[in-house]
């Protein structure tokens, strides 16, 4: 397992250090100066000399992104061009709120998507699977934001559980925050928990199916002996994996939900970030989105090895 875990950390590694390379690349090739942008263009040469070095947009391409990897390793991703102040203390509240935004939402997927698989596919072919078809496909289709309005127009304007807009900090009231979270961590669950619970009662109806399931059963297992002793744990590696994947999307659709709940997060920042120019902001943030989905997708290869060690081999 050690030697598993190790191939896969060096693997994040090269992967981390192959999409630095690529976003510093793209945001090199955008169109535009940041100089410019921001003194206007009745600038002096001499004024747009002194803030071009002091930028380090002087230097050569390659002294410039091996200054942005090694920022990776110390957390030093330079000053925003916009607000003065370090990249890394700018984010770093905002990447808080993400974070347990995206592990809210894997939550409330996990604890409720699976039960719900393992009911629907227990009671299959009855009212409760001719109820669940219909509702999920539904609940697969509607994308999180139209979901965001929705529920602040049921739970915020005509329930009043909580106040829309009212973001509550972390640093003021934590359980505060993580109960205005719980609303938006909602909207971004129920597509993902639609398609989680479907897949987990399809793998389980066909592994029940395979021979070792009807050998298990003949020796005298009962229905429920037969799926949690056997069954399920062969149907629940796919829907692992499928978490994992999910769990990478939610911390991009996160940005489009913090946009319907007023939420301060990457999103706000990332997109006013983008309109100035600022891209030491800009990069960092799409770094620390592709780490996360990196990092994510490093843990449920483990889960997985820990699981199946066929997958180790």
């Amino acid at each position: 397992m050690g030697k598993y875990i190790f191939k896969k950390l060096i693997f994040l590694i090269i992967t981390l250090l192959v999409a630095s390379f690529v976003i510093f690349l793209i945001f090199e090739l955008v169109p535009g100066d940041p100089v410019l942008d921001k003194l206007g263009t009745r600038a002096t040469p001499e004024s747009i000399e002194a803030l071009t070095i002091k930028w380090g947009l002087d230097k050569p391409f390659m002294v410039r992104y091996f200054r942005f990897v090694t920022g990776i390793f110390t957390l030093d991703f330079g000053t925003s061009y916009t607000y003065g102040m370090s990249v890394s203390s700018l984010l770093a509240e905002k990447l808080i709120i993400n974070l347990f935004l995206s592990v809210l939402a894997i939550v409330i997927v996990t604890a409720v998507s699976i039960p719900l698989g393992i009911y629907v596919a227990k009671h299959s072919g009855g009212i409760v699977d001719k109820l669940f078809y219909p509702l999920n496909q539904v609940a697969m289709s509607v994308p999180p934001f139209i979901l965001g309005m929705f529920i602040t127009f049921i739970f915020g304007v005509i329930l009043h559980l909580f106040r829309p807009g009212g973001y509550v900090s972390y640093k003021n009231d934590f359980w505060g925050f993580i109960y205005f979270l719980i609303f938006p961590a909602i909207a971004l669950a129920i597509p993902k928990i639609a398609m989680c619970s479907r897949l987990l009662k399809s793998n389980i109806l066909d592994e029940s199916k395979k021979d070792y399931s009807l050998t298990a059963y003949a020796r005298g297992n009962n229905t429920s002996g037969l799926l949690y002793k056997h069954v399920l744990k062969n149907a629940i590696m796919p829907t692992i994996t499928f978490i994992g994947m999910i769990a990478a999307d939610m911390i991009v659709s996160g940005i489009v939900i913090e946009q319907v709940f007023s939420i301060p997060g990457l999103g706000q920042l990332l997109v006013s970030s983008i309109n100035t120019r600022d891209f030491p902001v800009v990069e960092a943030i799409v770094l620390m989105i592709a780490l996360l989905i990196m990092v994510i997708s490093f843990i449920t290869d483990i889960i997985h090895g820990y699981l199946d060690p066929r997958v180790r081999v």
